[in-house]
């Protein structure tokens, strides 16, 4: 039996799990979202948001263009470009030297992104590939017509950047001279 003087010392050597009744652990956390996952989250929230605000409220599984369009219209309250109108002075100046009193918009680009990010999260939400209103012609062409009037608007015409071919490091100079372009049995896999 030990001793009063070392009753402490016996209790304190006793493994933490003897002494201390079992807590449940708790989940270990989900790891950080990534911006861009952030972002595509509180973009989805917004449009829900957006379609319950509606009056009827709309579901998303009975969401279309129209309601896209309007969501993207109801956006251009927030934005940050100036969009010259086609009477101001400084329509298509690049760099206007004064004040005009022509709205403020949602830049083509943010537009462009947000879209790409809400067509990924209503698939991500159950939404079928083939019904996804994000991905829907009228919403391209809105796109494009927003894109070329911001370009005439503030004179800066928009170019398509052409894309570089990459050279294919595998290739070897016989698969260009009998035809066989990265086919040789070098490159394939035994």
């Amino acid at each position: 039996m030990a001793s009063p003087s070392n009753k402490g010392k016996d209790i304190a050597e006793e493994s933490p799990s003897q002494s201390q009744p079992q807590q449940p652990q708790s989940p270990p956390n989900p790891p950080a979202l990534s911006r861009y996952e952030s972002q595509k989250k509180r973009d989805w929230n917004t449009f829900c948001q957006y379609l319950r605000n509606q009056q009827p409220p709309v579901h998303v599984s009975q969401c279309g263009s129209n309601h896209i369009l309007d969501f993207l219209q109801y956006l251009d309250q927030f934005g940050k470009t100036k969009v010259h109108a086609h009477g101001c002075v400084f329509f298509g100046q690049v760099e206007p030297s004064g004040q005009c009193n022509c709205p403020l918009k949602q830049a083509w680009g943010s537009l462009d992104a947000l879209i790409g990010r809400l067509r990924a999260a209503y698939e991500e939400n159950g939404g079928l590939p083939e019904r996804n209103p994000f991905a829907g012609g009228g919403i391209r062409v809105f796109l494009k017509e927003v894109r070329d009037s911001q370009a005439k608007a503030r004179g800066v015409p928009y170019k398509k950047r052409k894309k570089k071919k990459k050279r294919n490091p595998m290739r070897s100079d016989h698969d260009v001279e009998d035809g066989t372009a990265g086919t040789s049995s070098s490159n394939l896999p035994s």
